[in-house]
């Protein structure tokens, strides 16, 4: 079976997929999504990174969704879509990895589910999210509404850190995903 790996160069999960497919005797590629190309005919759709085509694996593993601007993560999503529509296997499907990245969406269905999700105010102006840092305690974690393995989470505890983090969120055009602080152990729990 010829497999390929979306996933980090050197990364523990990509050396542990090569040990296992070498054990079971399949053949894997790691790939990355920065280098995929696809093109469009009346024809066909297909897709290479650097020189191999996508369509040529059986199975396309996706470890990672790495950052990017919001036409790029939707241009890779919608290129999985495109590979899964055409039969490959996609392991970790184009939905479950939409639903991933975004996290007003995922702590929804998570809450929607029955599953304890810490309280969590979402808005797009700095008045909002300072009434929403007092309403939650003046201790939040301050999160991208997208994205991945911790990147981009910031701690905020201090009102005038607050009233300056918000503003400057704001003025990015970015949706303010807060959520209050709880003290942990000092590891995280992540689904």
């Amino acid at each position: 079976m010829r497999i390929g790996v979306l996933g980090n160069e050197g990364s523990w999960y990509v050396h542990d997929l090569e040990r296992a497919a070498e054990c079971l005797k399949h053949s894997m590629t790691r790939l990355d999504f920065p280098r995929l190309r696809g093109r469009v005919d009346s024809r066909d759709t297909s897709f290479v990174t650097d020189a191999t085509p996508l369509n040529s694996f059986d199975a396309l593993i996706v470890r990672t969704m790495p950052p990017g601007s919001l036409e790029q993560v939707v241009y890779r999503m919608d290129a999985l879509a495109a590979l899964e529509a055409s039969g490959i296997l996609i392991v970790n499907r184009p939905k479950s990895i939409e639903c991933a990245v975004d996290k007003f969406l995922t702590t929804h269905r998570l809450g929607r589910a029955g599953l304890c999700v810490p309280a969590t105010v979402v808005c797009e102006d700095a008045d909002s999210a300072l009434s929403a840092f007092e309403e939650l305690g003046g201790d939040v974690v301050v999160k991208p509404l997208f994205g991945a393995e911790g990147r981009g989470i910031l701690r905020v505890n201090d009102l005038d850190l607050a009233w300056r983090t918000f503003r400057t969120l704001e003025r990015l055009n970015s949706v303010l995903y807060l959520q209050e602080f709880i003290d942990h152990p000092g590891w995280d729990l992540r689904v």
